[in-house]
């Protein structure tokens, strides 16, 4: 099977189910923005050394992946004819119980934020937090397909509660390789 099918040379390109909509739709940012965030989360792991961090990733890009397809289905193509789901799965609660829960046992062994925090701490840090404002469009780009067309608020809730994870990530591996966090403080401007 060759990975080129020409189908998408006139800025077309089909949805799960088999709509054809435009490269530049709402619905089709919105899953390309999921799709740059779970690269850039597979950055941040060629940094990252600590196992449980790793197979957490390794997990949230995998709901990625499910977020994905869900927005690259419309609603009305979610279920089959027969009555069945057309995604084999889905993010529900306990996906998005599964991050607090994470970031409960990282903010344990942190120190209280006293000030914004500036992107750095370390290579591993940095792409995390690089993560995480992609994260954050992304969410943002769903909020807005959810205006034109309905999107479950699970998957909405996901992204946010997925920015602060990787917000309180990022602390934690600047915590663990010794790297200083660096903090906006506006009496101390540079």
């Amino acid at each position: 099977m060759k990975i080129y099918t020409k189908t998408g040379d006139k800025g077309q390109t089909a949805l799960y189910g088999g709509t054809r909509v435009s490269k530049a739709s709402a619905r089709v940012d919105s899953y390309g923005n999921i799709d740059e965030l779970n690269s850039f989360i597979g950055i941040s792991k060629s940094y990252i050394t600590d196992e449980e961090v790793l197979k957490q990733l390794k997990k949230i890009q995998f709901d990625l992946f499910t977020v994905g397809s869900e927005a690259a289905t419309p609603v009305d193509k979610l279920m089959l004819a027969n009555g069945k789901s057309r995604l084999p799965l889905i993010i529900s609660d306990s996906e998005i119980e599964e991050l607090e829960n994470w970031m409960d046992a990282f903010e344990e062994k942190l120190e209280p934020l006293q000030f914004f925090i500036l992107p750095g701490g370390g290579k591993s840090a940095t792409f995390l937090h690089a993560a995480r404002t992609i994260c954050r469009r992304a969410e943002r780009s769903l909020v807005f397909l959810n205006e034109s067309e309905e999107v479950r608020p699970e998957l909405i809730k996901y992204l946010n509660r997925l920015s602060d994870y990787l917000f309180v990530l990022a602390r934690y591996i600047s915590k663990i390789n010794s790297e200083p966090e660096e903090y906006w403080n506006p009496s101390e401007r540079g």
